[in-house]
């Protein structure tokens, strides 16, 4: 699929998903899956050479790796919407004995997770090793890593980029959701991450920006991350999204980080999202 309108419609459904698992148990992180909609559908459905008969190992796949843990309610929903279970699972999210626990964990098999995520900084190093295995082992796929702007705050995330320039690891693209809040407030309240373009070509990346909820752009920077591939260093797409994207009271707003909706503003948010391909 990459109609853009039909990316749309996955993104818009996306949203529906994640609002309608958070509020079901009123636990979960609504903000970051929102902002992160359109790029999710664009992976999934249009940039990923993926198949959801899912082998953990990756082989002759590119591979996808979800460091900032909390998004999971989007990233459950595109797994589904894509084929790797069924999408009436996702009602069982966050619930005792579910495989949809709140952060990904391997444990319970989920078909599209290959590491548990939830302790911040952790993806982008797992990404590093798979990225390797696949330049050792001469298969042409390309590893993808999602990380958030505050994980970015967390010092494993530069060990591992400088560990990916020196080996030249140039089959990794590491996507980092730029939307500029954590949990505790602005990031730039939080910790000022400084200039990252400049900071991550330092370390020896080369860096990409983009509007991730422009499905366009976001189609084409992701297309044009691919062709910087294989040129001796690994590849940084800073990818600008807004907070609670696409609800008008959610937008822009740290506090809906990890709050879920109640019932009023459930519905309210569910008027403003118009069901495209169907609820579960």
């Amino acid at each position: 699929m990459s109609n853009v309108k039909q990316i749309a419609s996955v993104a818009t459904q996306l949203r529906r998903d994640v609002l309608r698992m958070v509020h079901a148990v009123q636990s979960g992180h609504p903000g970051a899956p929102l902002g992160c909609a359109e790029f999710l559908a664009s992976m999934y459905f249009s940039v990923l050479r993926h198949n959801p008969d899912f082998k953990l190992d990756g082989k002759q796949e590119d591979m996808f790796f979800l460091s900032n843990g909390h998004l999971s309610a989007g990233w459950y929903s595109v797994l589904a919407r894509s084929g790797y279970f069924e999408v009436s699972e996702l009602a069982t999210f966050r619930k005792l004995n579910s495989r949809l626990q709140g952060h990904p964990a391997t444990e319970e098999g989920l078909p599209g997770v290959r590491i548990a995520s939830g302790s911040l900084g952790q993806g982008l190093s797992v990404a590093c090793g798979a990225a390797l295995t696949k330049k050792l082992n001469s298969d042409p796929y390309l590893v993808y890593c999602l990380m958030g702007d505050g994980e970015l705050q967390e010092g494993q995330v530069w060990e591992a980029a400088m560990f990916a320039a020196g080996r030249k690891i140039d089959n990794l693209i590491a996507v980092i959701d730029d939307n500029g809040q954590q949990i505790d407030g602005p990031v730039e309240e939080v910790m000022p991450l400084g200039d990252l373009k400049a900071k991550w070509e330092a370390f020896g990346w080369m860096v990409l920006r983009m509007d991730g909820n422009n499905i366009e752009e976001t189609l084409s920077m992701l297309e044009k991350a691919k062709n910087l591939t294989g040129q001796g260093k690994p590849i940084c797409v800073l990818m600008k999204t807004e907070m609670g994207k696409g609800v008008s009271f959610m937008e822009g707003s740290h506090k809906w980080h990890g709050s879920p909706p109640n019932n009023d503003q459930l519905a309210k948010a569910l008027q403003e999202l118009e069901e495209t391909i169907g609820d579960y």
